[in-house]
């Protein structure tokens, strides 16, 4: 043993001198692990060795990926290429099915990012995508690849995997020709990977399947492929085995993209007409523009027009982002870009907008995008009422660069002036709060989430209504509807019984159910979008062990015994404390809510009741006690007469100052108040 193990060093001694390449480093550290410890030792080990090996050969098989000629060709990016050699692509994946470390992986091998600059998920720069390790925004990066001795220039968008973010890939699947659809190899398919592949197919895409994470010890690559040609419908012969984290398979994937993913059209002749999929505010350069050139050539200095703003400026930069802002002469047909002209009004550059010449306009603009429909509401208001217009401007540029935000003014006598925001979900809606506190240096107090409920007046008036304080009084309204989602969860077959429950306690509608595969489930239920919008997510994380994902699409209103609790403070109503809720629900969210304000009102010099109601009728009631003098201190024995005589005279004096009194419900206690109706609702 002691010999195998000295030869072995000596290797290791003998390598490390030799100052050869990386794998050779790989080589000799596997060639101290045949010790005979254990068979079982020995067998990981030599998994893990064959591991290597495969990766080694990956790398071996073209000469193109040692370092150095990666780093040349990375450098020649900004060559121009023939518009038959461009491919445009972007990756879809559920949420850790690794898309950013596959995007890293392509970027390295490519040259794109040296090796000294590289970091894990290097695409994803903000610090909050770093923290959750989630992708919020999608980036965008121009990549050279060597293919038979010919340069090809490969567009990359790298795009996020939660639902609430696909307006984020619709957007970045409208610049591309071709998907890698990225699946986990030990999870499957998730409800992610469906919704993305769907929008994937309804752009026309060329789809790539990829099975990532071939290397852990749980991957079943063979299962997965039934899955996806099962589930999906997809062809799997040419699906590519994969593994971003040990490098093995890349080469395949960067093949795959120059042979089977269509090139743009060439139409470098026609009039310019480029579509803008993404921008950001510069407070140094203004709004920069990230668009993809459909038609024609934009050089820089030439004239642009926005067609749907009818505004035109100067292009001052043109560039193309490989991943950082690299500037160019000029961008052509196929080619993705960005653009900076001096533009200092949000409004003049959003984001579905077409660019063309001033001079030579395009006859008409490009399809651009739907609207975002938001499916979430709350009110977002100041800490210090001063930081108004401030938490305006900072709104308005975060729209600029997340497009399905949506907002307007709104003023509350508890908070004063805020804004009503739309979001797409409850996490777009937690990162946007974040986004402004942290890049807008904001405060901000955010009133429970709440949904849009469509009110049919008595004289056949339709009012649409996301806030309580605008609904209609009870003789004007003949019923309320409230918004419905479908929702489908995937799901091992274990945790079924558990989440219909779930569904069931949320007013779910059961809908259907089938087995995709002998193991997995996907069940589909109608639920009120007001019962979604809590911690439905969490409680399906939970019950499944993270195992199940879900999917929901907004089909539409129903009608439902929708009504308005309101809150009472001494006989007083006070509006920001009145929810919408459903009639079955009102008494244990009354009764939650009037115990937490006894607790957090400060006690007063009379009795003060507080109640919840519906209408006039009172549901759920506690009162405060009020702070009393002790006026029978200075009575030492003596008649009772005298004693009730000092009472009834403190009581007379409470109910005049009762009449008068005004109760102040302070700051903490609205803020308080919005956290638990949050956990209620």
């Amino acid at each position: 043993m002691a010999k195998e193990l000295c030869s072995g060093v000596t290797a290791l001694l003998s390598i490390n001198t030799w100052q050869g390449q990386q794998h050779h480093h790989h080589w000799a550290r596997s060639q101290l692990s045949p010790l005979p410890i254990s068979a079982t030792h020995r067998l990981t080990k030599h998994s893990r060795f064959r591991v290597v090996c495969q990766s080694v050969e990956t790398q071996a098989k073209t000469e193109i990926y040692d370092p150095e000629f990666g780093a040349k060709v990375g450098q020649d990016r900004l060559l121009k290429v023939p518009v038959s050699n461009i491919r445009n692509f972007c990756i879809i994946a559920h949420i850790d099915h690794g898309k950013s470390t596959l995007a890293d992986k392509l970027l390295q091998m490519t040259g794109t990012v040296q090796k000294r600059e590289m970091k894990e998920q290097f695409l994803d720069n903000m610090d909050l995508e770093r923290e959750r390790g989630i992708t919020i925004k999608l980036q965008a990066s121009r990549m050279r690849y060597m293919f038979e001795n010919e340069p090809y220039c490969l567009n990359l968008i790298d795009t996020p995997g939660h639902v609430d973010f696909s307006y984020e890939v619709s957007r970045s699947l409208a610049a591309c020709e071709g998907a890698l659809l990225v699946v986990d190899a030990s999870q499957g398919v998730e409800a992610q990977t469906l919704a993305n592949v769907y929008l994937a197919l309804e752009n026309n895409l060329e789809i790539i399947p990829v099975l990532n994470k071939i290397d852990l010890p749980g991957a079943e690559p063979d299962r997965v492929i039934r899955e996806i040609e099962e589930v999906i419908g997809l062809d799997c012969s040419k699906a590519i085995p994969c593994s971003a984290k040990e490098g093995i398979g890349i080469t395949e994937i960067l093949n795959a993209i120059v042979e089977r993913i269509p090139p743009p059209r060439d139409a470098a002749t026609s009039p310019l007409r480029a579509l803008i999929f993404d921008s950001y505010y510069d407070p140094y350069r203004g709004v920069i523009v990230y668009f993809r050139v459909i038609d024609g050539r934009i050089k820089k200095g030439d004239r642009i027009y926005f067609m749907a703003s009818n505004k035109d400026y100067f292009a001052d930069e043109v560039g193309v982002l490989s991943p950082n802002q690299l500037q160019v002469d000029e961008l052509y047909a196929g080619e993705v870009g960005y653009l900076s002209a001096s533009i200092r009004s949000v409004a003049d550059a959003r984001v579905g907008d077409t660019i063309t010449h001033y001079d030579r306009k395009a006859e008409s603009s490009l399809p651009g995008y739907e609207e975002a429909t938001p499916m979430v509401f709350c009110g977002l208001f100041p800490v210090d009422a001063d930081q108004f217009p401030e938490l305006r401007d900072a709104l308005e540029k975060l729209q600029l660069n997340d497009a399905a935000l949506k907002f307007e003014p709104e003023t509350s006598s508890a908070m004063g002036f805020g804004f009503r925001c739309g979001f797409l979900g409850l996490l777009h809606m937690e990162i946007v709060q974040e986004r402004l506190e942290r890049e807008y240096n904001l405060s901000l107090i955010t009133t429970a989430p709440s949904v849009v409920y469509r009110v049919n007046c008595v004289d056949n008036e339709t009012v649409e209504c996301s806030n309580p304080s605008l609904l209609p009084e009870p003789g004007q309204r003949r019923s309320i509807e409230e918004p419905v989602v479908k929702i489908e969860m995937l799901t091992p077959k274990d945790y079924i019984g558990s989440l219909m429950e779930l569904a069931q306690d949320r007013r779910g509608e059961f809908k259907e159910m089938k087995y995709i595969t002998e193991n997995r489930a996907s069940i589909i239920y109608e639920l009120p979008l007001a019962e979604m919008v809590g911690d439905f997510f969490d409680q399906l994380k939970s019950r499944s062990k993270g195992y199940a994902s879900m999917e929901y699409t907004f089909i539409g209103y129903k009608e439902s015994e929708l009504i308005k609790l309101d809150i009472q403070i001494n006989g007083e109503p006070v509006e920001p404390l009145s929810t919408i809720v459903h009639r079955d629900k009102a008494y244990s969210v009354g009764r939650a809510l009037t115990q937490k304000l006894k607790e957090l009102i400060p006690r007063q010099m009379f009795k003060v009741p507080i109640q919840a109601c519906i209408g006039s009728k009172v549901i759920a009631s506690e009162s405060l006690s009020a702070i009393r003098k002790d006026v029978l201190a200075k009575c030492y024995g003596g008649d009772i007469s005298r004693k009730k005589k000092l009472l009834k005279k403190q009581a007379e004096g409470k109910k005049r100052m009762k009449a008068i009194g005004k109760v102040d419900v302070p700051q903490e206690a609205f803020m308080a108040v919005l956290k638990l109706e949050k956990e209620v609702l």
